[in-house]
């Protein structure tokens, strides 16, 4: 099945919301342990690297009992990104799901696209975190760069919270539970990961242009 006909396939729980022309430009630095701090870890032997499970958490003053709680484990799939035209589409294998994720231009335009290397920026009208486990997504085909954009864990997140970063593709990125993220972004066309993640698929999201009445800018 083709990414297009598995997104047709599926009811995607990300609608866009329509936003005017206005946009924050993150900050742009390359991926190294030091820049990426405690939002993420490079990974340089994916098979080895365990994906941290969160225990549920206690809806009262009882606690959750030893040895449950943390029982779903973790899933498997490719993670495709690709650019069509203007608009960059993604579809998660892992989890059965498929998204737009942005722009290279403003969404109300006419969706023409210049050539890859001319493509100047990616807008991004959502983020997400999740609160029941990792994400570890390492590239199909080695060296196929991409950026993502990422902020410390806390639900009273804003746009300046972000910083954009750039990995040539060589290794792969684990995010850890809690920490925001963008959308992984293709410098070409198109790209795909193995992606590994909480099997339980929490998600709580920020919609940009609904919150803040603008998009998340990430340079390419």
């Amino acid at each position: 099945m083709s990414l297009r006909e598995a997104e047709a396939a599926l009811r995607s729980p990300y609608a866009p919301t329509p936003g005017p022309r206005k946009a924050h430009v993150v900050p742009l630095v390359a991926a190294t342990p030091a820049s990426l701090g405690r939002l993420a870890r490079l990974v340089d032997d994916p098979a080895a690297y365990p994906v941290e499970i969160v225990r549920w958490p206690a809806q009262g003053w009882r606690p959750i009992d030893d040895g449950s709680g943390d029982q779903g484990g973790v899933v498997e799939g490719l993670f495709e990104t690709e650019w069509r035209g203007s608009t960059l589409h993604g579809r998660n294998h892992a989890v059965g799901d498929a998204y737009v994720f942005g722009w290279s231009d403003w969404p109300d335009g006419d969706g023409a696209e210049p050539p890859p290397a001319t493509r100047r920026r990616a807008l991004s009208w959502r983020a997400n975190y999740h609160p029941d486990g990792g994400q570890l997504v390492w590239p199909v085909r080695p060296g196929s760069a991409f950026r993502v954009a990422l902020a410390p864990p806390g639900d009273d997140v804003v746009p300046e919270s972000f910083v954009a970063f750039r990995l040539d593709g060589r290794q792969g990125l684990y995010i850890p539970p809690g920490v925001w993220h963008g959308p992984f972004i293709p410098e070409a066309d198109q790209t795909a990961f193995h992606d590994r993640q909480g099997r339980v698929h929490a998600r709580v999201s920020v919609d940009f242009p609904r919150e803040f009445g603008l998009y998340l800018e990430i340079p390419l």
